[in-house]
């Protein structure tokens, strides 16, 4: 089994270590527990720990005054903490912060453990709060870029895509195949995992709230749906007429074509005209020809619907030093 260290794993480690070391340096009591709050406040994304941070930060703070008014106003007995416990946890929900709640019983025992309540106690604790969250912040700024990951899904996606439509071909043409299916279940798997990426990209920007792949993979994902309901009907066509290999060179080219450039509008103008060809074409004489015919219109419709959804999808600007703007689309 391979064995790996994520970035997250190195930041926590390093992190820690440079809060229990100003700490100490400091000469503040209890440094170790600044350590603790850097671990606690590392996240995966930037936003999600400058909400956590906020959160434990207020928590903490909150922390002092209710342990002043508790165990000097009752006793440092274990039972007042659970008294306590009783009136502080809904407090801390009802701010909205209940990530700190876990964070803040470090407070509390700190000062439980000190047995009274003084100015530089709390002067403490709260250099330990700012040391411990500020420098989980400060080495949180820095996340690696998903970019190469999330081309590589685009990639793997389209790939898959070709495959399917190749094989749709092959059992139009032929009315038998051998494919297993699995770039269906495959394509499921990564879109979910590339929409999550794509989302956790967004988390890691401050000022923005947008991400072209997340655009562009959910696109994806509303054509994949469209290609599950489409292989249905194509397995349903049990003879092979003129239309079928229509419709085969059509997905063809299509499958061709599966990349990132505007292209839809193209093989929609195709499909139209294929329609018109159907209709101009002899009325089908049996059955059996009838449904298969009937099966091949629903499936030019449906893919009519699948090229819409691409030439609905404008994409998201964006700008760097080496491009100017650019555009992510796909058919």
């Amino acid at each position: 089994m391979k064995f790996r260290i994520g970035y997250r794993t190195i930041k926590t480690a390093v992190g820690t270590a440079i809060s229990i070391l100003i700490a100490q340096q400091l000469g503040l009591d209890n440094f170790a527990s600044a350590g603790i709050l850097t671990i606690l406040c590392i996240q995966v994304t930037k936003r999600r720990s400058l909400r956590t941070a906020g959160d434990r930060f207020l928590a903490c703070v909150l922390a002092m005054p209710f342990s002043a008014i508790f165990f000097e106003g009752i006793s440092y007995h274990p039972i007042v903490i659970g008294i306590m416990l009783f009136f502080f946890i809904p407090t801390i929900v009802m701010l909205k912060a209940p990530d700190g709640i876990v964070t803040s019983s470090v407070i509390i025992l700190h000062i439980y453990m000190a047995e009274k309540i003084s100015l530089a106690i709390f002067l403490n604790e709260l250099g330990v709060i700012t040391i411990g969250i500020g420098v989980a912040l400060l080495i949180n700024l820095y996340m690696p870029s998903v970019d190469k990951k999330l081309k590589d899904y685009q990639s793997e996606i389209e790939e898959n895509f070709k495959i399917i439509f190749c094989e749709m071909v092959c059992y139009l043409r032929t009315g038998d195949s051998n494919w297993d299916g699995k770039e269906i279940t495959v394509s499921a798997r990564l879109l979910d995992e590339a929409i999550t990426l794509a989302l956790q990209d967004v988390e890691n920007h401050f000022l923005r709230d947008d991400n072209l792949y997340f655009h562009y993979f959910k696109m994806r994902g509303k054509q994949f749906e469209i290609i599950e309901r489409i292989l249905p009907i194509v397995t349903s066509i049990t003879r092979t007429v003129k239309q079928g290999h229509m419709v085969a060179e059509f997905l063809e080219e299509l499958s061709e074509n599966v990349h990132p450039g505007n292209t839809a509008h193209i093989y929609i103008e195709k499909l139209r005209e294929m329609k018109k060809e159907f209709e101009e074409m002899e009325l089908p004489k049996t059955r059996e020809e009838f449904e298969t015919r009937a099966a091949l219109l629903q499936l030019v419709n449906e893919m009519n619907d699948y090229l819409i959804i691409k030439s609905s999808f404008k994409g998201i600007k964006t700008s760097s030093k080496v491009n100017e703007q650019k555009k992510i689309e796909a058919n």
